[in-house]
C-alpha cells in the first residue's frame, strides 16, 4: 500500500507561481510512474501531467511550457511546479502512483490518489 500526501496549494494572482508536493510512504518503492491530476466544480477529472520510473514526462496541452512536473526519487516527492498561472487553472489537484509500466495521463488506470490540495487564482 502506498500513502500520498499533496501539500502547497493556495490562493494566487493570475500570473503567479505555485510549487505543490506529494510525498509518499509506504511501499513507494514499488510506484512505477505519478501522475498531477485537477478537478474544477462541475468538471470532470483532467490529467494535467506525469512522469515516470525513467523521469519521461508528459502534459496536458493547457499546461505545457508553464507546469513541470518532476521527483525526488530519495525522498519519494514528487512536485508540479506551476508557473503563469491562469483563472482557469484553480481546482482541486490530487497527486496519484500506479505501479504498472508505462506513462499515463489516465487517471482510471492510477492505484493509489492523495487526498488533493485547492489551487485558487483570482484576476
Amino acid at each position: 500500500q502506498v500513502h500520498l500526501v499533496e501539500s502547497g496549494g493556495g490562493s494566487v494572482q493570475s500570473g503567479g507561481s505555485l510549487r505543490l508536493s506529494c510525498a509518499a510512504s509506504g511501499n513507494s518503492n514499488s510506484i512505477y510512474s505519478w501522475g498531477w491530476f485537477r478537478q474544477a466544480p462541475g468538471k470532470e477529472r483532467e490529467g494535467v501531467a506525469a512522469i515516470d520510473h525513467f523521469d519521461s514526462t508528459m502534459y496536458a496541452d493547457s499546461v505545457k511550457g508553464r507546469f513541470t512536473i518532476s521527483r525526488d526519487a530519495a525522498k519519494n516527492v514528487l512536485y508540479l511546479q506551476m508557473n503563469s498561472l491562469k483563472p482557469e487553472d484553480t481546482a482541486i489537484y490530487y497527486c496519484a502512483a500506479k505501479n504498472s509500466f508505462g506513462i499515463t495521463r489516465l487517471d482510471q488506470l492510477y492505484n493509489y490518489w492523495g487526498q488533493g490540495t485547492q489551487v485558487t487564482v483570482s484576476l
